[in-house]
């Protein structure tokens, strides 16, 4: 878009993603059909690290609405891609997985630092960051979602991309 290429503005959906209320949203949609690219903009859109960048979409429908230019950039957005898991071999999956929660995690180290977080909590934290166990593996979205709401008194955003890649 900043290079001048083609862009369809597909910011609608934020507003009628957001104004459906839905708990879950499950999009299945064909191959190449944007189900990446409409993440990616709600993750710019809602997530605290856009907070200073509605420049993205003041040229584009949703920024018409002045309840929306409110909300952009004041949401903790979970967003994880399993696109790089395609793996034959189990242990290697599951390893690769181990490492994409690590990453995460990784960004999110400040909480440590946190009065936020238990003992318990940061001891969590360390393990998934440290030497995980399939304990920690298979709560480390849910824990870090607590975590998050916890320090930002929000709701978390958990937008999953390519979440069968590794079934597959």
């Amino acid at each position: 878009r900043e290079k001048g290429y083609f862009y369809i503005d597909k910011t609608n959906f934020i507003k009628e993603w957001w104004e459906a209320g839905d708990e879950v949203t499950l999009i299945t949609r064909p191959r190449r059909f944007g189900k990446t690219l409409n993440m990616s903009m709600l993750e710019s859109f809602f997530s605290i690290k856009y907070a200073d960048r509605g420049d993205l979409f003041e040229k584009f429908s949703i920024w018409k609405y002045k309840e929306y230019q409110q909300i952009q950039g004041t949401y903790p957005v979970i967003s994880l891609s399993f696109a790089g898991i395609k793996e034959d071999n189990y242990a290697i999956t599951k390893s690769k997985i181990y490492d994409l929660l690590r990453n995460l995690y990784s960004d999110y180290e400040f909480l440590l630092d946190s009065e936020c977080l238990s003992g318990n909590d940061k001891n969590f934290m360390r393990r998934v960051l440290g030497d995980m166990g399939d304990t920690e593996a298979t709560m480390a979205i849910h824990y870090l979602s607590k975590f998050l709401q916890r320090y930002y008194h929000k709701k978390v955003i958990i937008l999953l991309d390519e979440y069968d890649t590794p079934m597959q």
